[in-house]
């Protein structure tokens, strides 16, 4: 193994540890009714510098993206959503409680990427242009807005217990997070958008076709119209927070399999005929 593939390996390794703690710091701080916001702030972002330097030195090694494996897409992907979550806990100081909550996500992610082969691959020449990288950019900003609308519409259902009350008591009510949620929801259509025109594009000028109804494609336009039905729902039928609590949770399932399921198990690969 090359010096670049050791560094690689101790760096993700590195951000795990990381992740893990600040994950586990967060949730028993929960179970405590406290808030060390300093020390889970900085161990993940120190995990988040460890896993972009993972991430750094594979793309120099092989000189593209991470994301023609399934190690690859799945590290980029819990990469960008960490950017997306920290933004937010420096930003909303109101929304760090969410910390318990979307931690252990990250780390059972990671976990998860322990399994898959950490093998190099080699790219079509159709992965070779710019549009591929702005398609993959606004999909990960989407994912990063829906994974914290889906932690606040949790909070909203955990609170349907005295237990949850209790442990989220330092978060806005529901009303608040149920605001702040539609419109985390209504800049992700925004980005789902872009990403399905910007991917339109691409493959356009890579295969000669706008759209084919492949797997990926076909699930991508389920996930928008579900949320673009979503946002509809709550301006025309006020439904009870609970309500849109549980739409969003649909939502996150169904992106969650289109961009973590769907890829790996259809048998007509998303970069189509190459």
């Amino acid at each position: 193994m090359s010096s670049g593939a050791d560094g690689e390996v101790v760096c993700f390794w590195l951000a795990l540890l990381l992740y893990l703690l600040a994950g586990v710091l967060a949730m028993v701080a929960a179970l405590l009714n406290k808030q060390p916001v300093r020390v889970v702030g900085g161990l993940a972002l120190a995990g988040l510098l460890a896993h972009t330097l993972s991430l750094g030195l594979r793309w120099q090694r092989l000189e593209h993206g991470p994301f023609g494996t399934q190690f690859e897409i799945l590290s980029s992907n819990v990469w960008s959503m960490m950017v997306a979550f920290m933004l937010s806990y420096w930003l909303l100081p109101a929304l760090r409680p969410l910390a318990a909550l979307l931690l252990p996500f990250f780390f059972m992610m990671m976990g998860w990427m322990v399994l898959a082969n950490p093998g190099d691959a080699n790219l079509p020449a159709t992965y070779n242009t710019l549009w591929l990288y702005i398609h993959i950019g606004f999909g990960k900003v989407f994912m990063g807005l829906l994974l914290l609308a889906t932690g606040m519409a949790s909070v909203v259902l955990l609170r349907g217990g005295a237990s949850g009350t209790r442990r989220f008591a330092s978060l806005p009510d529901n009303g608040s997070l149920d605001e702040l949620t539609y419109r985390f929801l209504a800049i992700g259509l925004i980005f789902h958008a872009l990403m399905l025109v910007s991917g339109a594009i691409w493959a356009q000028a890579a295969w000669g076709r706008y759209w084919s109804w492949d797997p990926l494609e076909t699930w991508s336009l389920i996930t928008w119209l579900l949320l673009a039905i979503t946002l509809h729902v709550r301006p025309l039928f006020a439904p009870p927070h609970r309500l849109t609590a549980c739409l969003t949770w649909a939502i996150f399932v169904v992106a969650f399999l289109t961009f973590f399921g769907v890829p790996f198990i259809s048998r007509a690969p998303h970069q189509g005929v190459v």
